[in-house]
């Protein structure tokens, strides 16, 4: 209990002394405000703009959602379609690691001319950023399932769609939430980026709006935000992940009490 305690207080406590640290050298002036500017000014932005940062963070929580689900439809298929198929897998998993390494900014102008600056061009960038690590989770879970349970269902009698059902989905699961928290975490970022192409509302646009004028605290109001959006993504994934995998973390909480049993 008491190692488990340690986990949650001390990065609160170091947190804690980060802050004060910050607004001490910020009320001393040792950094000009429009550089770092305190704490308490970072609050006073949500205090006296809540409506504005509100109509800024709607547009982008459409665009994480939308994107990371119709990333994560894409990507079940994928993977579904490659473990499925070594025809599928030669041809699609090359393209699969390509889409990653083109920078966004790059391809920006093909995404403006294709989608416009509305809302679909965020979704797409979204779904460019997201769709790589939950389509390989899936994929390498798939992969690591062993053969000889496979084997011993087919000689059970068991289907193609009942192997999926009762072995392969189940045992892939793990390694499917761990690319999908990280794609949670990804999605948040991704929706700003894409409203840095352009566009009238949005967290990238108030943060450039806010960059281009010097409101550096709006600029870490901003940036607060999106931490917090990243964060509540991600949090909601692990929980869906905890409640459909609890079977597997009481077996881990037990395997931890008797290691630290003996």
């Amino acid at each position: 209990m008491k190692k488990n305690a340690s986990q949650y207080y001390l990065p609160i406590l170091f947190f804690i002394v980060i802050i004060l640290i910050w607004q001490y050298l910020s009320s001393r002036t040792v950094v000009a405000f429009w550089i770092l500017p305190s704490p308490k000014e970072i609050i006073q932005v949500f205090k006296e703009f809540p409506e504005l940062i509100w109509s800024h963070m709607k547009p982008t929580i459409i665009e994480s959602v939308s994107g990371l689900l119709l990333a994560t439809i894409l990507g079940v298929l994928t993977a579904l379609a490659m473990h499925s198929s070594k025809i599928i897998k030669q041809i699609f998993y090359p393209y699969l690691v390509v889409s990653q390494t083109i920078p966004i900014i790059a391809v920006a102008p093909l995404i403006v001319l294709w989608f416009g600056y509305g809302i679909p061009a965020k979704i797409f960038v979204v779904v460019l950023m997201c769709f790589f690590p939950i389509a390989l989770g899936l994929y390498d879970g798939l992969k690591q399932v062993s053969q000889e349970q496979i084997r011993l269902l087919k000689s059970m009698g068991a289907s193609d769609w009942k192997i999926y059902r009762y072995l392969k989905i189940p045992a892939s699961l793990p390694a499917f939430f761990t690319g999908l928290k990280l794609a949670a975490t990804y999605s948040v970022m991704a929706a700003v980026i894409g409203e840095w192409l352009g566009g009238n509302a949005g967290l990238g646009i108030y943060l450039t709006r806010s960059t281009k004028s010097f409101r550096t605290a709006s600029v870490f109001a901003a940036i607060i935000v999106i931490i917090l959006l990243s964060l509540a993504m991600f949090g909601i994934v692990a929980l869906i992940d905890r409640i459909l995998l609890s079977w597997q973390y009481k077996k881990i909480e037990e395997y931890e009490d008797i290691s630290s049993f003996n």
